[in-house]
């Protein structure tokens, strides 16, 4: 900068000095970023999350029972979680925005073959496998980015660009069901894969890696001299930080919550069904789990930021196993309704949270990474969880057992959090 100075004349005037300054741009870029984060996890989460309502279409056409056709889910889940190990690194070596892109491709592609699908098996590959790989490969180069934005709002930020999947939870599935009223499931698959992959694309073309790429450090500041940007992107080796307690009992809490926090997604409609709520009606269950997980990660993330990250994600695990029980006692619209918002809220506070507390822990340097490893517990337990719900409730007609799981797993999460906070970690 001095330099530039060096070449004006000593009785410029100050308006000159001026001209050659650099402005600080009126949009601080990281929300854009926050915002690319939205559209993304919007477009992909709301596309997994829309297949409950294609469940009773493909019972129907394939002859298919409740388990097998909420594999395909699970195969998905397990594979876009477990992918973050993969992708996580790769964009901390080559950037979040080639990753994303590819992901958002991949997951519009998938949702077209879906749709051409001649048994369940291909709706496997074409679903399970597609989205899978398209969603894992976006969904974590997309969160880790946002963290190396910011400092001071971090959770805030986290929230609100992973509340894109609260509201795709709210809207896609709607979406979907509108379109297989009036067009047929195959079609729906078809509209919503074209709609995926231009809306997706577009918005991941947004995504900076760190805010260095544009001579800003987080939070908008100037970029610091060399040495100081160097630690602020200090941070644990990958080896280091999955060694370490907190990570093993974070990854332990997020195992046993994820055995049943994704149950809900794939088996609420089909239950509200079972219980002779309207179809129409039932679909509106999902979309209240959307509008509580919009909710939760906005503002549970402004609270995590002032009150605390870890004692907030406890509470979201003990949201979650409090939900739980109001479902396992309800067989009508409006208490459903209530299990919906109050889980969602909660769901939605957790998976926010996750990549801040991360952020916290290990530095910068590889979050994406370590985001990826942590998310495989996550895909550990949906492979195991929605499937194994829908062979139960074969076997029973019942989702009582499945339900209690969920609490189970959930309040050994909570214990976890609780002794992860105590313990000098």
């Amino acid at each position: 900068m001095d330099r530039n100075f060096d070449h004006t004349p000593a009785n410029a005037s100050a308006s000159a000095c001026v001209s050659v300054s650099p402005q600080k741009p009126r949009v601080f870029y990281g929300w854009l970023v926050v915002a690319a984060g939205f559209a993304v996890t919007f477009v992909g989460f709301g596309c997994v999350y829309s297949f409950t309502a294609f469940i009773e279409s493909l019972e129907h056409d394939f002859g298919a029972s409740r388990g097998a056709v909420s594999a395909v889910f699970s195969l998905a889940a397990f594979i876009y979680f477990g992918l973050g190990s993969l992708s996580g690194p790769l964009a901390d070596r080559f950037g979040s925005r080639r990753l994303a892109l590819a992901g958002m491709i991949l997951v519009g592609l998938s949702m077209a073959a879906a749709g051409a699908a001649q048994n369940l098996p291909e709706i496997h590959a074409a679903y399970g496998l597609g989205m899978g790989i398209g969603v894992g490969l976006a969904y974590v180069p997309a969160m880790g980015a946002t963290q190396r934005w910011f400092l001071r709002y971090r959770a805030l930020a986290s929230g609100l660009a992973s509340s894109g999947i609260g509201a795709g939870t709210l809207v896609v599935p709607l979406v979907a069901a509108l379109l297989i009223a009036w067009l047929g499931w195959r079609e729906a698959f078809l509209v919503l894969g074209v709609a995926a992959a231009l809306i997706g694309a577009g918005s991941a073309l947004l995504i900076a890696n760190d805010p260095r790429e544009r001579g800003l450090a987080p939070d908008g500041a100037a970029a610091p001299p060399d040495g100081d940007a160097a630690k602020r992107i200090a941070g644990a080796a990958i080896v280091d930080a999955v060694r370490s307690r907190r990570f093993i009992l974070l990854y332990v809490g997020c195992l046993a919550c994820a055995f049943g926090v994704f149950v809900p997604f794939v088996h609420l409609v089909p239950y509200a069904v079972d219980h002779g709520i309207a179809r129409s009606s039932a679909v509106l269950l999902v979309s209240a789990i959307g509008v509580g997980s919009t909710i939760g990660r906005f503002f549970l993330g402004g609270l995590a930021d002032r009150f605390g990250r870890e004692i907030s994600l406890m509470a979201t695990f003990l949201g979650m196993a409090l939900a739980l029980v109001i479902w396992l006692v309800s067989t009508s619209f409006w208490p459903l309704a209530l299990f919906g918002f109050i889980f969602g809220s909660a769901y939605g506070g957790w998976v926010g949270l996750l990549p801040a507390v991360v952020m916290d822990y290990f530095g910068g340097r590889n979050v994406s990474g370590i985001i990826g490893i942590l998310y495989t517990s996550a895909g550990i337990g949906t492979l195991i969880g929605p499937s194994a719900a829908g062979f139960a409730f074969d076997v029973s007609h019942s989702y009582t057992m499945p339900i209690l799981i969920s609490i189970g797993g959930n309040l050994v999460a909570a214990a976890l959090t609780w002794i992860m906070r105590r313990g000098d970690a």
